[in-house]
């Protein structure tokens, strides 16, 4: 097995994105390369992480209120970072997160409308401001990604379409402002073809072999 330094290497996009399913090809493509994989969801990853994202996705009587969702949120993810993401980084590993901080600035500053600077401080806060070294965005537009999720929404998925179109630009916006990290792939298609289209993108990243 080869030593490698640690890496976080995060997946985003809206929900209906295809991100669960293409994390799974990711970590099994990664481990065939001899790397050690961490594999990590958000909210969650921990016992306490999991029962608040519970809380969270379980659709309730009550709207939630944005500054309440955003501190579950935080909470979920300092826990997570202390508890398996920063041990795993300094054992080397790859840690490949299922949503990370980028979600935060997304869903509750473009898509609920809080203080994205403000965001990004609390976002350090939580993760002794350790950032993606990469960033893969899964883009896909947003009448594609509501026909791809469940017939049971959870609370998040039930949002509406202009949210999610909210939520879209915001990483659009992400995007444009840090070229270097974030890399963004066209979702559109079926798995095979928008997995092939991360294995590239990966292969120029980390210099995987061809």
């Amino acid at each position: 097995m080869r030593k490698h330094k640690g890496v976080l290497l995060t997946v985003e996009g809206v929900d209906g994105s295809g991100k669960s399913t293409q994390i799974r090809n990711i970590g099994l493509l990664l481990r065939r390369e001899g790397y050690t994989v961490t594999l990590v969801r958000e909210p969650g990853g921990t016992d306490l992480s999991e029962r608040i994202r519970k809380w969270l996705l379980t659709p309730g009587r009550q709207p939630v209120f944005p500054p309440s969702e955003l501190f579950l949120y935080l909470a979920a993810r300092g826990q997570v970072f202390v508890e398996v993401i920063r041990p795993a980084l300094e054992r080397g590993e790859v840690v490949l997160c299922d949503r990370f901080t980028d979600s935060t600035l997304a869903y509750q500053g473009y898509g609920r409308g809080l203080p994205v600077a403000w965001l990004r401080k609390l976002n350090d806060l939580c993760t002794d401001s350790r950032r993606p070294d990469l960033t893969l965005f899964l883009d896909v537009p947003v009448a594609l990604s509501a026909a791809r999720r469940g017939r049971r929404p959870d609370r998040i998925e039930s949002e509406k379409t202009r949210f999610f179109e909210r939520v879209r630009e915001g990483y659009r916006a992400i995007a444009r402002a840090e070229p270097r990290r974030f890399i963004r792939i066209d979702a559109r298609g079926n798995r095979d073809v928008v997995f092939g289209r991360i294995r590239s993108a990966l292969v120029r990243a980390l210099k995987l072999p061809t």
